[in-house]
């Protein structure tokens, strides 16, 4: 199985526009998330629209793949690079590492491939289970819900599932809510052809893309990590990090 990371990174984001660019340390946070690919991936590249992305990739040496700004999702834009690169190399499997998450794990990469060890899986993500109420109510974590065999059944901003017969305050007490971490992989076929379906229902009210694939019919495995990735989705978000790292 030959797996290649591509990072989508986009300029103009609603809530924190430039956020590839934003400076971790002394480097900006798509060269973070490039370098930590490029330590698991024989290939990584950095899918983007803009070219002042793609500049500062090029200043510290990644690959870039320059695409169409009117991509609706990052996963339309890891289509198009993955059309690019596949004329450099093969590869079976395309790893959508998402450019606002920096910190993720080896063993992260390592549960999501082993999902295809499985010829059904076509789709796979990852899960972490949510460990506090402040992020179960947080509209800008996406919480998620499988079935028993841990195929995703549906993904919300919105708090899922609903506990009828408990207060809100003890709910978390109450189930194990599942925080969905913003990596994917895909086969190479099925990439190509998520990108061919049009946008719908839920995934326009929830801006979701992955609701796209399941109003679709498609399955998506689901593997499990014991981490919680700092995700950086906002300048608040990326003045957290800041505070954390300077305390070590």
């Amino acid at each position: 199985m030959r797996a290649i990371a591509i990072i989508p990174a986009r300029y103009a984001s609603t809530r924190f526009p430039g956020k590839p660019l934003a400076l971790i340390g002394n480097k900006p946070m798509v060269q973070h998330v490039y370098e930590r690919s490029k330590t698991l991936f024989n290939y990584a590249a950095v899918a983007t629209d803009d070219h002042r992305i793609a500049n500062v990739v090029e200043s510290f040496g990644g690959n870039v793949v320059m695409t169409s700004p009117d991509h609706q999702s990052g996963t339309d834009r890891c289509a198009e690079a993955a059309e690019e690169i596949k004329k450099l190399i093969d590869f079976d499997i395309v790893v959508n590492i998402q450019g606002d998450e920096p910190f993720f794990k080896e063993e992260q990469i390592k549960n999501l491939l082993d999902c295809f060890d499985d010829d059904q899986t076509d789709i796979a993500t990852l899960s972490t289970t949510i460990t506090s109420s402040e992020m179960l109510f947080d509209s800008n974590k996406v919480k998620m819900v499988c079935d028993l065999n841990n195929h995703a059944m549906y993904f919300s901003r919105h708090t899922i599932p609903f506990q009828r017969d408990n207060e809100k305050n003890n709910w978390i007490e109450n189930h194990n809510y599942r925080l969905h971490l913003g990596l994917y992989a895909y086969r190479a076929h099925t990439l190509e052809a998520l990108t061919k379906l049009k946008q719908t229902p839920l995934e326009m009210a929830e801006r979701l893309e992955q609701l796209r694939w399941l109003e679709n019919g498609y399955r998506i495995k689901v593997a499990h990590s014991d981490e919680i990735n700092i995700g950086i989705d906002t300048p608040e978000d990326l003045h957290k990090v800041i505070r954390q790292l300077e305390q070590y």
